[in-house]
Parts: structure tokens; sequence; C-alpha cells
């Protein structure tokens, strides 16, 4: 499945009949088996329907950083990056890539 940004928001946990998803590095994860921490009032539900890359990769759970730029990021923070990534590649599932508009 694809689906652009504007599509993806759609996944952020508003609707109870549809999957909450996350994005990392454009690749989409279902984490609806982790409703209670990325649903509506979660405390990471700043990163539902949203590719999180930065946020995730700096530790920010700040609305402005919920986006998939990594431009300025430091070595550490592409490691924080990575190491959220592969705890989201054992836990969730993929469901899709995010594309451009």
């Amino acid at each position: 499945m694809e689906l652009t940004p504007q599509q993806l928001k759609t996944y952020d946990g508003s609707d109870p009949s549809k999957p909450i998803y996350v994005a990392i590095r454009g690749r989409i994860y279902d984490v609806t088996s982790g409703k209670s921490f990325y649903g509506p009032g979660g405390p990471y539900c700043v990163f539902a329907g949203k590719d999180a890359s930065r946020a995730l990769a700096k530790m920010s759970k700040e609305e402005t950083d919920a986006v998939p730029s990594l431009e300025g990021l430091t070595e550490k923070e592409i490691g924080v990056l990575d190491d959220w990534e592969k705890k989201f590649q054992a836990k969730y599932p993929v469901s899709g890539t995010v594309v451009s508009n």
C-alpha cells in the first residue's frame, strides 16, 4: 500500500474503524496494537498518522518535529532513529510506504 502524507494523516487514531499508522523513513507501521500509546490522548499520539522520523531521532514529542526530514541531525540522533526503527520492525507489521503527492 502506498499513501501520501495527506492520506497517512487519516490513520491517526481519530477514526476507531481505521488502523493507527506511524511511518519511519517512509515505511508505514501498523501500531494499532499500541493504541494506548499512539491513539488519541496517548503519550505518543503526536506521531500517529505521520512520518515521525525526525521526532524519534531527537526523542521529541513536539508537533513541529514529527516530520520526515533528517536534515541537520547529528550522528548520535541518526543512531537513535536506527534504534527506534529496529524496535518498530520487531514489534509492528509494515503496512506500506509514504509516497509524495
